[in-house]
């Protein structure tokens, strides 16, 4: 009878140091920053998981989760940032030595005489416009009608998540998320300068922007929590705020195709260039460095890499680079309720707004933009040398996100 009682006493100590440990692991993540939600979060109070019915859907383990969170960092959600800091006093403009952001152009003015937006009608018509065809059975996609739980974990690679503000980012690449990313880099104070958070998006050097090693995203939950990966993962997308930008799908693919294959960039080129030169300009004994591909005047053609998007063996080798990867399969737009969608178009308006409502506008002020050179007036002269069947079929491809995000059929592209 002794052994049976201490058997069951050990078990519930080993129980209890379990969820110590979970909590105090959870806390290396900024999970005691967990209610502190931002002003465009759904309204919820700590006290309101245990009984509010936002949780009711959830699966016994996501409630376990929830109360075990809501019972044990209720303390925490008095606990005041740090000290907010004005904006960091210094130079509004980089060195911009980058090749790549050379032939970009940026523009450092602060565009201060445009009209303003009214960006909560802008933002409630953008959130419909997606909601209404994730919804609409006639309109069809590949994943479309997978659950989160489908996706795979290197599916989540793109979301990017700060505990310490509550804010998760879907980065879309050519789609300003380089500026976007040294934002979430402040934000979360993933990165230090001589032991030093950086306070100033623009001093964080290009270079650790992509370093996969500096943000926390939800393919990296797998690692630290298990098997609650997932439960966690759904906590944050009810409580968090969730953002993305994006742009106009065929502008993305040229601003894309300029910046890889026009500028030299040795990875895409023994990636890519190589075998779309091989393949669609009949180039053989090609040079093994780009440094000598460009003196010796080879280069890929716009034509070439639509060629290279439309191959169906190109997916059957490996999923699309992230550069040209649909925006619904990065972000998964119907499987995640965003509570906001930004333009490139309107990037700074839209990106003023989103800093303000996200309460961090004192903090810190999105970089200033540039004004790519690749613009929607372009694409007329980018694709008349493509056959319109080209057209047309790469049009299909990419139509959920033009679909989706409320952007206009290219009409004049797709007829004779």
């Amino acid at each position: 009878m002794t052994k049976a009682r201490l058997l069951r006493l050990s078990v519930v100590l080993v129980s209890i140091f379990m969820i110590l440990l979970i909590i105090v692991y959870w806390d290396n993540v900024g999970t005691a920053h967990f209610y502190l939600h931002t002003s465009f979060s759904r309204p919820h109070s700590p006290g309101a998981i245990a009984a509010g019915e936002d949780w009711e859907a959830l699966p016994d383990v996501d409630e376990f989760l929830a109360k075990l969170l809501s019972s044990s960092l209720k303390q925490n959600s008095s606990i005041p940032r740090k000290t907010e800091q004005l904006l960091v006093q210094g130079s509004n403009k980089p060195v911009v030595s980058n090749l790549e952001e050379n032939v970009r152009g940026y523009d450092w003015s602060t565009h201060k005489d445009r009209n303003s937006l009214d960006q909560e009608k802008l933002q409630i018509e953008r959130q419909r416009t997606l909601r209404e065809f994730c919804a609409n059975s006639s309109f069809t996609f590949p994943t479309k009608e997978r659950s989160f739980d489908d996706i795979p974990n290197y599916e989540l690679n793109h979301l990017i998540v700060d505990d310490r503000h509550g804010v998760i980012y879907c980065y879309v690449p050519k789609v300003a998320c380089t500026n976007w990313k040294r934002v979430m880099i402040v934000l979360s104070e993933s990165l230090l300068d001589q032991g030093v958070p950086y306070r100033n998006p623009l001093d964080i050097p290009r270079e650790h922007v992509h370093n996969t090693s500096t943000h926390l995203t939800f393919n990296k939950f797998w690692r630290r929590y298990g098997k609650f990966s997932r439960h966690l993962m759904k906590i944050k997308l009810k409580k968090y705020t969730k953002f993305l930008f994006v742009r106009d799908p065929f502008v993305r693919l040229i601003s894309a195709f300029r910046s890889k294959f026009e500028l030299e960039n040795e990875d895409f080129y023994r990636r890519f260039a190589i075998p779309m030169l091989k393949l669609y300009s009949n180039h053989t004994n090609l040079p093994t460095s780009v440094s000598e591909a460009f003196g010796a005047g080879l280069k890929v053609s716009f034509s070439d890499f639509i060629q290279y998007l439309l191959d169906p063996r190109t997916e059957k080798m490996a999923p699309f680079n992230e550069h040209w990867r649909q925006v619904y399969r990065l972000c998964h737009p119907c499987q995640i309720d965003y509570d906001f969608i930004g333009k490139l178009e309107t990037l700074d308006e839209d990106a003023a707004y989103l800093l303000q409502l996200l309460k961090v506008d004192r903090l810190l002020r999105f970089p200033p933009s540039y004004r790519n050179r690749t613009a929607s007036s372009w694409e007329d002269n980018w694709f008349a040398k493509i056959p319109l069947a080209w057209r047309q079929q790469l049009y299909k491809l990419y139509e959920a996100d033009f679909v989706l995000f409320g952007y206009p059929k290219p009409e004049n592209l797709l007829k004779d």
